[in-house]
């Protein structure tokens, strides 16, 4: 594979351009009343800077408008993204950039790689748990992206304390879904997974989708190695996620927002989250 460095520039904020292009038409808007007095692009760049910075709503750095004032309260900031997560924007604008990367041929998907991830949440709120194996309270998400780092399906949730290998079953329907939305050819696609993951159940479902899987047998405490057919696994295949899902995961971490969970509504958190993926994905073209 061969990697371009401007497409690892993930972006914080999109010009007007950008936004009409790749979020206004998944938005929704009023159909009575005054327009608003700020664009959309100005408050959705607003939540984006929440995402970047990871401050507190009321510490949002707001512009001034001509009589010294700020140009907006930020509470209708918070309460303009409620209502887009409400309408089920947040997940439109990630399958549009899903969509829009497949129409331009960008993803390679002869491979695609999965993996969990765990935030600690500080404040409490609800689908927590806490991990054992991270010694932590929190929730956990597993995503799936293909070879050039791009999120190609919505993530699945669940507390911490649950374990990531029937999250994966929870995951292949969301990404066949968004594949047949698009249009998407999954078939004979290498799904590479970590040891976790190594159980027949998954692999079943991997296989009923027409996809192979690449995962490495997990001993769970065997002193001898399990008899029978040796599984088909390809270790240079699996050495791939410490480029892809991996990579993700870090650049994920670029967003304060997400590097400790504080929001109670985890709903809050994973249009958070969403967003993030969405920009990963756009950084191809911004």
């Amino acid at each position: 594979m061969t990697w371009n460095p401007c497409w690892q520039v993930i972006p914080t904020k999109l010009s007007v351009e950008q936004f009409e292009q790749f979020v206004l038409p998944h938005l929704s808007r009023g159909r009575r009343g005054p327009p608003p007095t700020l664009a959309l692009h100005k408050i959705f760049n607003y939540i984006l800077q929440v995402l970047y910075m990871g401050c507190q709503w009321k510490m949002l750095p707001i512009e001034t408008n001509a009589k010294g004032r700020p140009e907006i309260h930020y509470t209708r900031i918070y309460r303009a993204m409620r209502r887009w997560l409400a309408d089920g924007c947040m997940d439109a604008i990630f399958a549009g950039s899903v969509s829009r990367l497949h129409s331009d041929k960008l993803l390679d998907l002869t491979v695609i790689h999965g993996d969990g991830t765990t935030t600690a949440a500080k404040k409490g709120g609800d689908n927590l748990g806490y991990s054992g194996h991270k010694h932590l309270k929190g929730d956990k998400v597993v995503a799936l992206c293909d070879r050039h780092c791009n999120v190609i399906a919505p993530f699945i949730t669940a507390a911490g304390n649950r374990s990531e290998s029937p999250l994966l079953r929870e995951a292949l329907p969301r990404l066949s879904q968004i594949a047949r939305a698009i249009g998407m050819d999954l078939q004979g696609a290498i799904v590479s997974l970590d040891g976790v993951y190594d159980c027949r159940a998954n692999r079943k479902a991997i296989f009923n989708r027409g996809m192979v899987p690449n995962i490495p047998e997990n001993p769970r405490g065997r002193k001898s190695p399990k008899r029978g057919r040796k599984r088909r696994f390809e270790p240079a295949i699996f050495e791939e996620r410490f480029r892809t899902i991996e990579r993700v995961f870090a650049w994920e971490d670029k967003f304060r927002r997400l590097l400790l969970r504080f929001e109670r509504i985890s709903d809050v958190h994973y249009a958070f989250k969403t967003l993030a993926y969405t920009l990963i994905n756009l950084r191809q073209y911004c």
